[in-house]
C-alpha cells in the first residue's frame, strides 16, 4: 500500500516504514538517536486494569525490539462515552500507567476521542545508539532464530470471550502479555557488536508474518521447526475452533510465501499465523554467538527457544516450516 510513497530524502532518518520495522529511528546531532512507535487496540481481556497494562507492555515492546530504551509515552484512547462508566476508563489508564512506571517510562499526556468501541494504547519515544540499531534487515544465512515468548494469545483471547478455555491456561497467557520485553532487550544490548543481527517483536502479524517481514527485508529465507515453537498450554487444542479474523487475514496475506512440510498438522499451522498481543522477541543471532546469547537471556530470567535458522534465499519462498 505504501510502496509508491516517495523514499525519505533526509539522511537523518535511519529507519522508516520501508523495512516494515517496529519503530522509526531518527538521528540528531549531539546524542543518541530517537526511536518512535505507536500501537493501540481494542480490549482482549475483560479486566480494564489488565487491558491497560497489556496495552502499555505491547507499545513499549517495539522500542525494545529495535535495541532502544523507552523514555516517554503519550496515551491514545477512544471511548464510547455514553456506554462506559468513568471508573472503567480510570482503571484502564491506571493499568497502563503502572506498567509504564515499571518500564521506567514517563507518561507526558495524550489524546482521547469519542469512539463506538474502546481503543487504547500509546505513542512511545525512546533513545537508541545509532550504531546498534536492530532492524528486520540484518538477518544472515546461518543465523540461529530465538523466540522469547510462547505463541497462542490470539486464539486464547478469543476463547476467553466465549469461556472455552480453563482459567489456568488463560491466566498464563495473560501474564505473558503483561510481561515487559525489557529484560530480554537489556540482555541483548549487553552482547558484543555483531552477535545479534536482527530483531522484531511478534505481534499482530503472527510469527509467520513477522518472520516474513524479516526474510523480505534481509533477502533470505527463514526455516522454522514447528515442533520447537513454544505454545501456551491449551492453545493447540483450540486453534482451529477459535480462529480469529486476524488469523485468516494473516494467512491470506503471508501464506503464498510459506512452504509447509506435509507432516505439520493444520492446528499448528494455524497457530503460526495467530496474531499475538505483546508477544516475544524474534531474534536472529550469529551461530557462533548463539550459546552466549542464550546464556545471557537465561541469566536475565528470559526463556529463549531455538525455533529455526536463517538460510540463503529461495525464490518466491520467505518461510519454510518443518515438522
Amino acid at each position: 500500500m505504501l510502496s509508491d510513497i516517495p523514499a525519505q530524502t533526509d539522511d537523518r532518518v535511519l529507519v522508516d516504514f520501508r523495512t516494515a520495522d517496529d519503530a522509526g529511528v531518527y538521528r540528531w546531532e549531539g546524542g543518541p538517536a530517537l526511536v518512535q512507535t505507536v500501537d493501540f487496540f481494542t480490549p482482549i481481556v475483560d479486566d480494564p486494569y489488565i487491558y491497560g497494562a497489556i496495552a502499555a507492555a505491547n507499545a513499549v515492546s517495539d522500542i525494545y525490539a529495535m535495541g532502544g530504551r523507552p523514555l516517554t509515552a503519550l496515551a491514545i484512547a477512544g471511548f464510547p462515552k455514553d456506554d462506559l462508566d468513568t471508573d472503567t476508563i480510570r482503571e484502564i489508564f491506571k493499568g497502563g500507567f503502572d506498567k509504564l512506571r515499571e518500564a521506567g517510562v514517563a507518561l507526558l499526556g495524550g489524546h482521547t476521542v469519542q469512539d463506538r468501541e474502546i481503543k487504547f494504547g500509546y505513542a512511545v519515544t525512546g533513545a537508541i545508539d545509532p550504531a546498534r540499531v536492530l532492524t528486520n534487515a540484518g538477518a544472515r544465512p546461518g543465523d540461529v532464530l530465538l523466540l522469547t515468548k510462547s505463541i497462542g494469545t490470539g486464539v486464547i483471547g478469543t476463547a476467553i470471550k466465549f469461556e472455552r478455555i480453563s482459567a489456568n491456561d488463560a491466566a498464563a497467557a495473560i501474564q505473558s502479555m503483561r510481561t515487559l520485553n525489557r529484560a530480554a532487550a537489556d540482555a541483548l544490548r549487553e552482547m558484543p557488536p555483531g552477535a545479534v543481527h536482527a530483531c522484531t517483536d511478534v505481534t499482530g502479524f503472527g510469527l509467520i508474518g513477522h518472520a516474513t517481514e524479516m526474510a523480505r527485508a534481509s533477502g533470505v529465507t527463514i526455516s522454522i521447526d514447528a515442533a520447537r515453537v513454544p505454545l501456551f498450554d491449551g492453545a493447540l487444542a483450540i486453534a482451529l475452533s477459535n480462529r480469529s479474523g486476524g488469523m485468516q487475514s494473516n494467512q491470506e496475506h503471508f501464506g503464498a510465501g510459506v512452504r509447509f512440510a506435509e507432516a505439520v498438522d493444520p492446528a499448528r499451522q494455524a497457530l503460526l499465523f495467530d496474531p499475538q498481543t505483546s508477544g516475544g522477541l524474534l531474534i536472529a543471532v550469529a551461530a557462533e554467538a548463539a550459546a552466549a546469547v542464550e546464556a545471557a537471556l537465561t541469566e536475565a530470567g528470559v526463556r529463549a527457544v531455538r525455533i529455526g535458522m536463517v538460510e540463503p534465499v529461495v525464490p518466491s519462498v520467505q518461510i519454510t516450516v518443518r515438522p
